[in-house]
């Protein structure tokens, strides 16, 4: 998932969310997956009780990243199903069966003029701008913000008029041992053509070594989101904010939380 320049395809959220359908699925996976990561949501009454804000995450755990099956049931067991949470995912993740259950949960195409379409209806859209290349980055990297360059969620903060509430997550890059993103190696065999930047490998249970396939099995290692203080962009960067400054800024904010977060953390997977 992630805020990758995606084109806009013509999703229209207000029209495909589904409340009812979002807490049935909440109120069946948000329990087990909890469970199963020990996951703890802090720090939600930092959240903007009215109109559009840009949540801005880092990405964790590969290809079964749990980031969103951690944070949407607690925000919605929080705030209720009044306000709707979409997520910004990669186009091919829409490729499929899961289509339509994915758009009536809120996961929506990642493209700047969907997520503002969604912010202008008074709504929260959560973003992951390092996309696949952070849940996948080495786990000797595993508390370090990297969104590999990617500024576009700023302007989108800026354009739409909202602020942007940055998020942490630590402990999903131990569910298992994260080796190369392998970009090189997606670079020299031509995948960028087919939007393909990384070609990653891992070793974790029950197939060993993995480059994306076959999946392993996540470890159930102690999971821990913080969501921080809302930045208001204008506010504290003027009317003509500087994008890189920005930016910057927000990755700052994240990696003082996350080292705060990883300086208490005892044990791998224990938590």
């Amino acid at each position: 998932m992630g805020d990758n320049g995606v084109d806009d395809i013509g999703t229209d959220p207000a029209t495909k969310w589904d409340p009812a359908f979002t807490e049935r699925v909440n109120t069946w996976v948000g329990p087990a997956i909890r469970r199963y990561f020990r996951a703890e949501v802090r720090g939600l009454d930092a959240i903007p009780r009215q109109g559009g804000a840009l949540l801005v995450s880092n990405h964790s755990g590969g290809m079964f990243t749990p980031d969103v099956l951690i944070f949407a049931p607690a925000f919605y067991n929080q705030f209720g199903y009044d306000r709707p949470l979409y997520t910004l995912a990669h186009y091919g993740l829409f490729i499929g069966p899961m289509n339509d259950w994915l758009h009536r949960v809120g996961v929506i195409e990642a493209s700047r003029d969907n997520a503002a379409k969604a912010l202008h209806t008074g709504a929260l859209v959560l973003v992951f701008p390092g996309g696949d290349y952070d849940s996948y980055r080495s786990t000797l990297q595993e508390n370090t913000i990297d969104f590999a360059g990617r500024t576009g969620y700023v302007r989108t903060a800026i354009e739409s008029r909202v602020p942007i509430v940055p998020m942490v997550s630590i402990g999903a890059q131990q569910n298992q041992l994260y080796l190369i993103r392998g970009d090189s190696i997606a670079r020299r065999l031509g995948l960028k053509r087919a939007r393909l930047e990384i070609l990653p490998i891992s070793f974790g249970f029950p197939f060993g070594f993995s480059m994306i396939f076959p999946p392993n099995v996540p470890l159930p290692t102690k999971i821990v989101t913080q969501v921080l203080d809302p930045i208001d962009v204008v506010k504290e960067f003027g009317d003509n904010p500087d994008i890189d400054a920005v930016d910057a800024h927000v990755r700052h904010v994240m990696q003082a939380a996350l080292d705060e977060l990883a300086d208490k953390r005892r044990f791998p997977i224990l938590g």
